[in-house]
């Protein structure tokens, strides 16, 4: 339709318009019918017996975060300046 009479229909109602989509599924280079557990360490023995070249390795994530450190901690050596302190305010 041109766009002039699809304009009038849409204001009449008498017009809907759908959007569809589709996918094409096929299959992957990796496809398999069993589920394989991906090794997520690389041992020694890996390395001893030479399997290591036929598993599969998860990805590394580089983005990941680390643990949050533990905050509110005074550092070793202001720890001991401190007791330091006490004692000589206690002596004094």
């Amino acid at each position: 339709l041109p766009e002039h009479d699809r304009t009038e229909l849409k204001k009449r109602k008498l017009l809907l318009e759908v959007t569809l989509k589709s996918y094409l599924i096929r299959k992957g280079s990796a496809f398999s019918t069993t589920v394989t557990r991906q090794e997520t360490e690389l041992t020694p023995e890996m390395i001893a017996t030479g399997s290591w070249q036929q598993l599969s390795f998860k990805p590394y994530n580089f983005s990941a975060l680390g643990l949050p450190p533990a905050c509110g901690h005074l550092h070793p050596l202001l720890k001991v300046r401190s007791q330091l302190r006490q004692i000589f305010l206690e002596m004094g």
